[in-house]
């Protein structure tokens, strides 16, 4: 038995449990409870299956689980689109398969790399598995700085919890860090079994508070498009738009485009950063 699926899909349920009071799906309080939302036994009773079937679908025992199943509970605990599709996958991973090496590198083919150089006027970079980054082209690199980092720490998720700097450069620290887990957690329902991502998710439990928090909630939030401000040492804050595309044949890749507004302030800055960077590098891994 996949024990790490276990807890997944468990603690999954019992968190959108808790967040779901009785009078919000037409039950009576009964007065006082032990644990807040949700008892298992009404979420049975209101999604339509027995409470042993339940029981077991919450213990990681339901892997024949029907779609009309897990959707009557999504409907119950009022799941979003990606927390549903989140459900499906831990309720029934797929066939199990050998996790992949602990060495194995992700590569970016010649064709997306010579599209990041070709991106000049906008940062662009690829996050890969784990929300490591692949590659970037040269304004992504002039923003963040990925070429300064150790290669072990171009990690979206260290960057932001382990880096000390991290709420000095995303003045909305607090949202950049949440969205982050729940990518994170989402990735992690995908690939169970991925003893590198296991052994990120244990460096940031130790070393953040924060990520041990936002971890322990279980959101999830597919990463596609929003906005991040961003402060710059030379040039000051930069309000950044961005669309997240995945990448055509190899859906462990995204595309991250920031989008600054024609003619904003922060065009006319990544203008400035553009110039002081002419001579763009190639995108690197």
């Amino acid at each position: 038995m996949d024990t790490s699926r276990d807890a997944n899909i468990g603690d999954f349920l019992r968190s959108r449990r808790a967040r779901i009071q009785p009078e919000e799906v037409g039950l009576p309080p009964h007065g006082r409870r032990r644990v807040p939302g949700l008892r298992r036994e009404e979420v049975a009773q209101l999604a339509g299956v027995s409470v042993d079937y339940y029981i077991r679908l919450e213990q990681g025992r339901g892997t024949s689980v029907s779609d009309a199943v897990l959707d009557a509970v999504g409907r119950v605990l009022q799941l979003d689109a990606t927390e549903q599709e989140y459900l499906r996958t831990v309720a029934r991973p797929g066939p199990r398969r050998a996790p992949a090496s602990p060495t194995a590198v992700q590569k970016v083919r010649p064709g997306l790399r010579l599209l990041l150089d070709s991106m000049d006027r906008v940062p662009a970079f690829v996050l890969g598995r784990r929300m490591d980054v692949l590659a970037w082209n040269a304004l992504a690199d002039a923003v963040v700085g990925f070429s300064r980092m150790p290669a072990e720490e171009r990690n979206m998720p260290r960057q932001v919890f382990l880096d000390p700097r991290a709420p000095e450069v995303y003045p909305d620290w607090a949202a950049v860090a949440a969205e982050t887990v729940a990518h994170l957690r989402l990735d992690a329902g995908r690939h169970p079994r991925d003893r590198r991502l296991a052994t990120l998710v244990g460096e940031l439990s130790i070393g953040s508070e924060d990520f041990r928090r936002l971890w322990a909630d279980h959101q999830v939030k597919e990463k596609t498009y929003g906005a991040k401000r961003v402060r710059h040492p030379l040039v000051g804050e930069l309000t950044l738009p961005y669309e997240t595309l995945t990448v055509a044949g190899d859906p462990d890749q995204m595309l991250v485009v920031y989008t600054p507004e024609p003619a904003s302030r922060t065009a006319e800055r990544l203008d400035l950063l553009a110039s002081w960077t002419a001579t763009p590098e190639p995108a690197r891994e």
